[in-house]
């Protein structure tokens, strides 16, 4: 890991990319194209790098390690929209305003802060770098420091591609993130959790810099006794114990028709087995908690209720297995936080509108889950429920639309990105009035008339 950063450096390092955003370069939509397209290359050139990097830090499969080279996609869609997304909108002005014409022209921040997690360490850095860089703006990638591994890939990467005065990466531990946050910047981007987005946040605050905050939160699923129990067990069981657990959009508990669970319960201990075998210690398709720290977290969890399936641990290997909780209640530890690793405690309810109301009675969640072939019943939830995002008879797929904005709502986070959302993050959206000098209305100058007053009237009034 490259070595911590003074304070000095860090604020050379963004007069460095204030200067150069000052020269106009960013502007061109045909550098940032340029741009996106050498993003894309070195991360192709590098990607067996990122994998093996993930695998270091997360014992992360090939197969979910592709899950970071997903940025790809996203520069992808950028490049086939960006043109469209920075052309100017016409809007339609009045008649008091002529001759005028008026549109929104969409145009970059400056410097903007990106501060990545440690769960998808790759992926959660280069995504809105991708946005960043096609609305035009110079960027700070602070990588986790949890990940070091695939930190020294972004870090080799970056450099690689871009020169420190336009995208630079600063590595360090949280004292690095406090000198970070201390500066001013045009834009602050962060991934995590909620306790340390209300850090960002207020850090933000002293220099009234808009944030973006993709946090999390108790992401429910709601399982409906009229569902294909094969599918939405296979489909649960995949969604939350990708990674270990450790996926902002996991189901973080499970609500299910109490005429239901057992059945459920069966088939989601097959498919755990299924997917990870007898003994999923041994399973080269697990995942692995990236720290002690937050193993010993998680591993607390395991007191809550009663364990009907897994909950065997390696604190050396920092592995739990697969684990369902029964016969928990919200006042245990397990239920006051999002869980954020592989344990899923679950949950009855009589009626839906019990169901929907436990979800009420709590912070709105970053995804919300329901498991039903009832469309009226998907139309009550989804219109009886808040969430940052939500997926009917799935989990976790719902990420995977460039077109859909992902983001939080209330404590979940604030802002969007992905696609077009990720470019008007980004951006400001500038309002412009053209007018005309040779012709000018006499309606609106002083000494008032009454004859201007009725002319007054009649615009204010239609």
């Amino acid at each position: 890991m490259t070595a911590q950063l003074t304070q000095p450096a860090i604020s050379d390092i963004i007069q460095a990319q204030r200067n150069f955003f000052r020269t106009g370069q960013t502007q061109s939509l045909d550098f940032r194209i340029e741009q996106l397209d050498k993003l894309q290359r070195y991360i192709l050139e590098y990607q067996d790098e990122v994998l093996a990097a993930v695998k270091a830090d997360l014992n992360r499969p090939a197969f979910e390690g592709y899950f970071e080279i997903a940025a790809i996609a996203e520069i992808k869609h950028a490049l086939k929209n960006l043109r469209a997304w920075a052309k100017p909108q016409k809007v339609k002005t009045t008649i008091d305003q002529f001759p005028a014409s008026a549109y929104i022209q969409p145009e970059p921040l400056g410097v903007a802060l990106i501060i990545a997690p440690w769960n998808y360490p790759f992926q959660l850095t280069m995504m809105p770098l991708v946005g960043a860089i096609a609305a035009g703006n110079c960027a700070i990638l602070k990588p986790s420091e949890l990940a070091p591994n695939t930190a020294a890939v972004i870090n080799k990467i970056i450099t690689t591609a871009f020169s420190p005065e336009y995208v630079a990466v600063v590595e360090g531990a949280v004292e690095t993130s406090q000198q970070l946050l201390a500066e001013k910047f045009d834009h602050i981007f962060f991934t995590g959790g909620t306790a340390i987005g209300r850090i960002v946040m207020a850090a933000a605050a002293k220099h009234l810099t808009p944030v973006t905050l993709e946090l999390g939160g108790k992401s429910p699923c709601i399982v409906d006794a009229d569902v294909n129990l094969e599918t939405a067990a296979k489909r649960i069981v995949w969604g939350k114990f990708i990674n270990a657990g450790q996926t902002c959009i996991a189901p973080d508990y499970l609500l299910v028709d109490r005429t239901i669970k057992e059945p459920l319960l069966e088939k989601i201990k097959q498919y755990i087995q299924e997917f990870y075998g007898d003994d999923p210690a041994q399973s080269e398709s697990y995942c692995r908690i990236i720290s002690d720290r937050h193993f010993e977290r998680l591993a607390g969890f395991l007191s809550s209720g009663t364990v009907a399936i897994g909950g065997q641990t390696d604190a050396a290997q920092k592995f739990i297995a697969p684990t369902v909780l029964d016969n928990v209640d919200w006042d245990d530890a397990v239920m006051q936080d999002e869980i954020f690793g592989p344990i899923l405690p679950i949950l009855v309810y009589d009626k839906l509108e019990d169901a929907i109301n436990v979800v009420n009675d709590r912070p709105k969640p970053l995804a919300l889950y329901f498991f039903s072939n009832d469309t009226a019943k998907q139309d009550q939830v989804l219109a009886q429920t808040s969430s940052g995002g939500a997926c009917i008879n799935d989990t976790v797929m719902q990420v995977g639309v460039s077109a859909l904005p992902f983001g939080g709502v209330g404590e979940s986070g604030m802002g969007a990105y992905h696609g077009k959302a990720s470019f008007d993050t980004f951006s400001h959206q500038k309002s412009v009035l053209r007018k005309g000098l040779w012709f000018d209305l006499a309606w609106r100058y002083a000494p008032y008339t009454v004859k201007q007053l009725k002319q007054i009237k009649g615009i204010v009034n239609g």
